[in-house]
């Protein structure tokens, strides 16, 4: 058995072994940047592609500036083919399923939030001029699109939406588009078959580099405070889906041609 003198000795050697580690602590998790990805040539596009777009839908890839290069033919087959609008479809099946399950109340506060670009509108048209992700965004271009009021709707989303409505939920539009694009949004969304929802939230000019994260998080926070139930969320983003006062269900869309935090 060990004296006292030696069993002290042992024990604040032991302590300070674990304050030293504990200083140069590092999670064995870490998201990758920009810096530390290193594309891996030895395999076939398609796989890499394949398996570069799950680490995005499942926000394993992190934050993120454009598509890989060499996914560009990937991710155009992926959203002009069949494989796109089925993974909407299945979203949206989901969604439904879910929503059939909520018991509405009388008091109309049952509520459901929706984003709109790359959620109930698609901005392929755009995209397709853009190299699909590949192009540092450009918010001119961008604003020019957005002005012309022609993106089409999701017709999955679009199904949703109108179920939705038809299970009498009261519809939310909360969109990280600029509030100087309130008509332009409007007339689009109506355009595409979308009407009747609740209330259509745009960021004002005090919300401007906001994240998206916590400016819709604020938002959803405020139909909160006045008594609504936000039963489901749906959005392509993360940030659209996270944060606080966050829905009972998030669904999320795919999407593989951009990344917003």
């Amino acid at each position: 058995m060990a004296s006292q003198p030696l069993t002290f000795l042992f024990l604040l050697l032991l302590t300070a072994s674990v304050l030293e580690s504990s200083t140069s602590f590092e999670p064995n998790i870490r998201l990758p940047t920009t810096a530390t990805i290193v594309p891996r040539s030895d395999i076939d596009d398609d796989l890499y592609c394949a398996s570069w777009q799950l680490a995005v839908e499942t926000n394993n890839a992190g934050s993120w500036a454009a598509i890989p290069s060499r996914c560009v033919p990937f991710v155009r087959d992926y959203m002009t083919g069949q494989c796109y609008a089925s993974d909407c479809e299945v979203v949206a099946n989901y969604s439904l399923a879910y929503a059939s399950t909520v018991k509405i109340a009388s008091d109309g506060k049952d509520a459901w939030v929706f984003d709109v670009d790359e959620t109930l509108l698609t901005n392929l048209p755009y995209y397709r001029d853009h190299g699909f992700g590949s192009e540092i965004f450009n918010e001119s271009c961008w604003d020019e699109w957005v002005a012309e009021a022609k993106a089409p709707a999701i017709p999955s989303t679009l199904k949703l939406y109108n179920g939705l409505k038809q299970m009498r939920f009261k519809i939310f539009v909360l969109t990280g588009r600029s509030e100087h694009q309130r008509n332009d949004t409007r007339k689009n969304l109506e355009l595409a078959g979308y009407t009747g929802w609740e209330g259509l939230i745009l960021r004002g000019a005090s919300d401007g580099g906001t994240p998206a994260t916590i400016f819709k998080s604020e938002r959803r926070s405020v139909l909160v405070n006045e008594g609504y139930r936000i039963h489901g969320n749906s959005g392509d983003q993360w940030s659209d889906l996270l944060g606080f006062a966050v829905a009972k269900r998030s669904f999320k869309l795919p999407n593989p041609m951009y990344y917003i935090a």
